[in-house]
């Protein structure tokens, strides 16, 4: 997540602080699921702030699990949540959360629990709609992919947007943050990982072409796709068939097509080793 640039307001006299030291930079999370999901996952939240009369079940939930956890909890007019969120929809809940964790290659690779199929990456080359990013992060981790690479430069990282769209999959699918996405990809296939990019002019329809497993999917940025260098480096390049007038997909659309192709496939495999599926 990018850092918050402007100042998120003292606690009321007599509030408690809690967690990091005063001065210590916060990111901002919105959205009820989002601090729900945060305050479920007992990540390091600083404070909440809820607006003036908010109601519901979910609500409910956040006040109770912020009790419970000894997180102070802030009743703040509709009109500072909108300051703070800058016009997107909070929905009457947000949180100060410490900065997001990047991992890198290696702590993600050897972090790999999510499940006992054969190893799945995602890549985005350069993605820069924080909306995009964040439904391919949910659609990943419902996919069962065992974690995503982000470039550190010219890409959206992980803000509140982001974190909002992805609706709580950050919380159990690590996002590790590169320099060089084209190096990052030759320490794969050094690996064992055969890689696979989305490309409109790919040669393979994405439903018949051989997918090796391990395998890592790489996506390309809105408007220009996969970046040339990248394009050379992958084994396999992939297109959806597309009929009548429409030329192209949304990335997360497009993201999330191939994804769930990828999860079929694994899903008829044996554990780590096993032979690609011919189908």
């Amino acid at each position: 997540m990018t850092r918050h640039k402007r100042k998120i307001p003292p606690l009321p006299r007599g509030g408690e602080r809690r967690g990091p030291a005063r001065g210590e930079d916060y990111d901002l999370i919105w959205g009820r699921q989002p601090v729900r999901e945060a305050l479920s996952n007992s990540l390091p939240l600083h404070r909440v702030m809820l607006q003036e009369g908010s109601q519901g079940p979910v609500v409910a939930e956040i006040k109770q699990l912020a009790a419970q956890r000894g997180i102070p909890l802030e009743l703040v007019p509709r009109m500072q949540l909108d300051g703070l969120a800058g016009g997107e929809n909070h929905q009457g809940v947000a949180a100060a959360i410490a900065p997001y964790r990047y991992r890198d290659l290696d702590e993600l690779l050897g972090t790999k629990s999510r499940s006992p199929l054969p190893s799945f990456l995602l890549i985005l080359d350069h993605l820069q709609d924080p909306r995009n990013l964040g439904s391919l992060l949910r659609t990943a981790a419902a996919a069962g992919a065992d974690g995503v690479l982000l470039p550190r430069d010219r890409a959206c990282g992980i803000t509140p947007v982001v974190y909002k769209t992805s609706a709580g999959a950050l919380f159990d699918l690590p996002v590790a943050r590169v320099v060089n996405i084209g190096q990052e990809i030759d320490r794969l296939k050094g690996r064992g990982f055969w890689i696979a990019g989305a490309h409109l002019t790919g040669a393979q329809p994405f439903y018949t072409a051989e997918l090796p497993f391990p395998l890592a999917l790489v996506l390309g940025g809105e408007g220009k796709g996969l970046s040339r260098l990248v394009r050379e480096k992958c084994d396999i390049l992939l297109h959806i068939p597309m009929a009548g007038r429409v030329s192209s997909l949304n990335v997360a659309v497009a993201g999330g097509i191939i994804m769930y192709e990828i999860y079929r496939r694994r899903a008829r495999l044996p554990a780590e080793g096993g032979p690609a599926c011919p189908c």
